[in-house]
């Protein structure tokens, strides 16, 4: 492409438009968007309250849902408060490297929130297939790894997204996001060069996280499933499924 035809070169500000189609009514759209994030705010919010006062050692299963709470609370966070201000005080303007940074909240922690689904239902897998061996097997340090883990693999694979339109792109078709907030590809939609690599790139990352989870999660829950059909007893059959 030649550079005749290019428009913008580095944009600092871009333009979030909202939901295309609906600009007109995006005032009355905000309302049940910021009824489901304060509900989500509070109901996180008194699950960790409620976890931390806890006096007894905590299960695997508690401390997982803390996490799952708090990063509910950061892409809530991360997203709808920018919404709002679209939507209510038409403030659709975002620096260039806060759109990033919001991009980068926004994937990094959907890629924990999956990782953490995951480490769920493999707690729920051990405590219903191996019930004499889940205290050796879930120990406090490998819950800490598998926290560890799902952090770092969320940052190794969400980083190159960031650094490849940051430092590798200098031309844009228009600095207008047809999007309510900051996202990968609707980024890569506004960059007038080739951007075979960063679409590939977001389809691999797509795939190992949520194909990958995906995939686990069912084998765990079915094995959970045939374990329980096995079970002899109806209390037995009972109490499994309450555990899940």
């Amino acid at each position: 492409m030649s550079i005749s035809n290019i428009t913008v070169f580095m944009p600092s500000l871009l333009t979030l438009i909202g939901i295309p189609g609906l600009e007109s009514v995006q005032c009355w759209i905000g309302i049940p968007f910021c009824a489901m994030y304060l509900f989500a705010l509070i109901g996180n919010s008194l699950l960790l309250i409620i976890i931390i006062s806890e006096r007894s050692p905590h299960e695997p299963m508690y401390i997982f849902l803390s996490m799952l709470g708090v990063t509910d609370i950061v892409l809530g966070t991360s997203i709808v408060p920018k919404m709002l201000g679209i939507f209510w005080f038409r403030v659709p303007e975002i620096y260039f490297d806060s759109c990033l940074l919001q991009m980068g909240f926004i994937h990094t922690f959907e890629c924990i929130e999956s990782g953490i689904l995951l480490a769920m239902a493999l707690d729920h897998y051990v405590a219903i297939c191996y019930p004499l061996r889940y205290t050796a097997i879930f120990t406090h340090q490998l819950v800490t790894q598998i926290g560890a883990v799902v952090m770092l693999r969320a940052a190794i694979l969400v980083a190159p997204c960031l650094v490849l339109i940051k430092f590798q792109f200098q031309f844009y078709h228009t600095t207008i996001i047809s999007h309510s907030y900051c996202e990968h590809m609707a980024i890569v939609k506004l960059v007038a060069e080739n951007v075979r690599v960063n679409k590939i790139y977001g389809l691999f990352v797509a795939f190992a996280v949520a194909g990958f989870d995906l995939i686990f999660i069912t084998l765990f829950y079915i094995q959970i499933f045939l374990q329980v059909l096995e079970l002899p007893e109806e209390h037995a059959k009972l109490r499994s499924i309450l555990r899940i």
